[in-house]
């Protein structure tokens, strides 16, 4: 079968391999989707930490072409999208229910051979059953979603709440959809793309800013209807040093920050902790999905987040590689791999 590896870092490319047989407890999954991820383009340039040589693509959807003999609801014809965080359940954080901390992590994708190819074996318990007439590319986006939904519930949005989202890429447009649903009376997304801003409108934010227009922290605070103080929420959802400093000084006395976005392994950002002291403001990061991803499932499945004006683009598993290798075109929301495609 196909396969895009990542070899080394900085080395990416088209493979032919084995195609996987099932364990007893696995599931073999025919991909129809997956999607590039910023995570995708971390590995590549070595700022996240992975086990090269590795199959890439960890946000992924298809149907079940064969099963373990002790794999028991899930047949094959399925479609089924996959939780990609292997949790050991042994260790101290697994048994207090912090999977997502587990010591033992292993990610497919990351750690063992994931979508970005004609199939992928994952264990039965990292598979979850979709509608057979949902749109596969629908089903890719069940994993970033649950990693914003564990951002969302960090953040504990209340009805009639004030919520900043910096970063118009895919995690801020499915956060901006979130705090929607969760019943945020303001939602204000800041990002530089236009295109992106208008997108985010559309999908919810009652208002937006372009930060590179002037000092995005008086125009949030200024612009938008907020009291000086801020936000009751902020999600940091750009990965980048600017959104993290602003972030801290877009909440409101009491308010809560959460780091959704994925810097760089190694890149600092500077805090002044008396601030964070005298205004006492609870500052999260969220990693992962723990828990979460039947509940993207099912949210995916209800038709309640708007997929399709997310997906910019879909591509062959030849032009993948060229994809991850490169940053996002400018607009560039979500592409998606589909295998079939080509």
């Amino acid at each position: 079968m196909r396969a895009v590896r990542l070899e080394a870092v900085g080395n990416i490319g088209l493979r032919e391999v084995p195609k996987p047989a099932p364990g007893p407890e696995d599931v073999l999954v025919k991909i129809e989707a997956c999607g590039v991820c910023g995570t995708d383009r971390h590995l590549f340039h070595g700022e996240f930490p992975c086990t090269p040589p590795v199959t890439l693509g960890h946000e992924f959807c298809g149907t079940v072409e064969a099963v373990g003999a002790a794999v028991s609801g899930i047949a094959v014809g399925d479609r089924v999208t996959g939780d990609p965080n292997i949790a050991c359940g042994r260790c101290a954080h697994c048994h207090a229910g912090r999977v997502n901390l587990c010591s033992n992590l292993r990610a497919i994708g990351i750690h063992r051979d994931g979508g970005f190819a004609d199939y992928v074996l994952m264990p039965q318990r990292q598979a979850f059953r979709l509608p057979a007439g949902l749109k596969p590319t629908h089903g890719a986006f069940c994993e970033p979603l649950a990693c914003c939904l564990h951002g969302v519930d960090l953040a504990a949005i209340r009805p009639g709440a004030s919520v900043v989202v910096l970063g118009g890429g895919v995690i801020g447009l499915l956060v901006v959809q979130l705090a929607k649903l969760a019943g945020a009376a303001t939602i204000i997304l800041s990002t530089r793309q236009a295109s992106r801003r208008a997108l985010a409108e559309e999908l919810g934010a009652t208002a937006t800013i372009d930060p590179s227009a002037g000092d995005p922290i008086a125009a949030v605070a200024g612009a938008n209807g907020l009291a000086p103080g801020g936000a009751d929420v902020v999600l940091e959802c750009a990965g980048v040093r600017d959104t993290v400093e602003q972030s801290m000084r877009m909440a409101r006395a009491g308010g809560t920050v959460v780091i959704v976005g994925v810097m760089p392994q190694g890149m600092k950002v500077e805090i002044e902790p008396f601030d964070l002291l005298f205004r006492e403001l609870k500052v999260l990061g969220s990693f992962l999905n723990p828990f979460t991803h039947g509940r993207a499932a099912q949210l995916i499945a209800s038709g309640a987040i708007e997929i399709d004006k997310l997906i910019s683009k879909q591509v062959s598993l030849e032009e993948a590689p060229q994809v991850i290798a490169n940053p996002p075109a400018p607009g560039e929301v979500k592409v998606l791999v589909v295998p079939g495609r080509g």
